[in-house]
């Protein structure tokens, strides 16, 4: 089964299509649980609820964490609790956007 941090690793791979930076940067991670039998949940959100890219997103949650050795199910979820906003962004992409750190 793939760890936590693969998954982590793997989710680096995908990237908002607006905002161009990946979803772990972007904060939009909000958790990763891997079961039995590789089955790999994803609680993530979008920055905005009327975001176009959600099916982009999830296709590319499974297309790259479904790589990982030992990922047999990935189950991509969005959710709004709490909401998005740019706090959750690592300093990294608050500079790369122009946020204040």
């Amino acid at each position: 089964m793939p760890t936590e941090a693969e998954v982590f690793e793997a989710l680096r791979k995908v990237a908002d299509p607006e905002l161009g930076m990946n979803i772990v940067d972007l904060g939009l991670v909000y958790r990763i649980e891997v079961g039995a039998l590789g089955r790999v949940a994803i609680d993530f959100t979008l920055t905005y609820p009327g975001c176009p890219a959600v099916d982009d997103l999830v296709y590319d949650i499974v297309e790259e964490v479904g790589r990982l050795k030992g990922a047999s199910v990935v189950l991509p979820r969005v959710v709004w609790d709490p909401p998005w906003d740019p706090s959750r962004m690592s300093e990294e992409a608050r500079l790369e956007l122009g946020y204040p750190i």
